[in-house]
């Protein structure tokens, strides 16, 4: 079958655009933009607070670890 060529995908673009309409498109466009937008600004606030990298636990200790020493 082979790679497609620049026809093949204005062929395709252009059903596409019969299909949902160049508005649609738009608004899918511009959603699809945005969501990548914020999931950029969520991995460049996680970057930015070394408190969640390292996990907040309470002495170096989980829940789990004190459950079992409180019952020796």
């Amino acid at each position: 079958m082979g790679s497609f060529s620049i026809w093949h995908w204005l062929i395709v673009l252009l059903i596409v655009a019969l299909v949902f309409g160049t508005k649609k498109l738009r608004n899918i466009g511009g959603d699809v933009g945005g969501a990548v937008k914020n999931f950029k600004e969520a991995v460049n606030e996680g970057k930015s607070s070394p408190a969640l990298e390292h996990g907040n636990t309470a002495g170096g200790q989980t829940v789990e670890h004190d459950a079992t020493q409180a019952r020796h």
